[in-house]
This record gives C-alpha cells, sequence and structure tokens, in this order.
C-alpha cells in the first residue's frame, strides 16, 4: 500500500482512488455500464390555474418515477 490517496498497484491491474476523481470537460469514462435511463420530454407548463399546475407536476413526477430517477414511494 502506498501513502498517497491515489495509486495504481504493482502491474496496474488495480487503482485506488481515496481521494477525488474529477473528470474534466471533454473527458470521458469508457467501459462502465450505465444505469442512467432519461426521464421522457416533459414539456413547459402553460398552466393558468394552480389546478393545472399541479397536473402538470404531477405528470413531472410521474415520468421521473417510470425513468427509476425518484423511487416510487
Amino acid at each position: 500500500m502506498s501513502n498517497v490517496k491515489n495509486y495504481t498497484e504493482q502491474g496496474g491491474e488495480k487503482t485506488v482512488i481515496g481521494g477525488t476523481l474529477e473528470i474534466v470537460e471533454g473527458g470521458q469514462v469508457v467501459g462502465l455500464p450505465s444505469a442512467f435511463t432519461p426521464a421522457a420530454f416533459q414539456a413547459d407548463s402553460t398552466a393558468t390555474t394552480i389546478a393545472g399546475l399541479v397536473v402538470d407536476f404531477n405528470t413531472l413526477l410521474a415520468k421521473l418515477k417510470v425513468a427509476g430517477l425518484m423511487a416510487a414511494e
């Protein structure tokens, strides 16, 4: 083991990140499976009443839940 937070073990089979891994603009992580699913499109609200806004907001919440971006309960 090393006395630094981030290091690659001898042989290069294992890299330990004990600090912060920062990926700057244009950087990429390749080979990791992604569990991210974008939510379905939600149009901007044109509601003119509170009741209409509640409907639009609840529609947005439902889409976030279906996409797995928000817990259902």
